[in-house]
């Protein structure tokens, strides 16, 4: 089971209980881009706050971890929580290259995908 990113809709979308669903999603912007390609996500506990303790990480490099996590509210100033849920598609480029959803979003992708393919277009 696939989970797919569709970067210029700033989208994901999986199969959760036999039904595909699609969620607005936060994702990089021009100057810090989530990576496209294929990618295993795997669950990954981290003890800084705004994460809710763990995060389904899908690339190490030396420099960053790239995750899907729950949308990160701790910066007021960023408004994540209203871009995330804004019609306005150019409010959806704002993280530093992970992939923001919205925390029930993410307990699905935690039931249904964790282990999964991972294809960021």
């Amino acid at each position: 089971m696939d989970v797919v990113v569709t970067i210029a809709l700033a989208t994901i979308c999986f199969t959760f209980n036999g039904t595909e669903e699609c969620h607005s999603a936060l994702v990089g912007t021009n100057k810090s881009p989530t990576p496209v390609g294929e990618f295993v996500i795997r669950k990954r506990p981290v003890p800084q706050k705004g994460y809710g303790g763990d995060i389904l990480q899908f690339l190490e490099t030396d420099k960053e971890i790239y995750a899907i996590h729950r949308v990160y509210l701790l910066n007021l100033k960023e408004r994540r929580g209203e871009r995330l849920k804004s019609n306005n598609l150019k409010e959806k480029f704002i993280t530093n290259g992970c992939i923001n959803v919205d925390p029930k979003v993410y307990e699905k992708l935690l039931d249904c995908c964790q282990n999964s393919k991972l294809v960021i277009k």
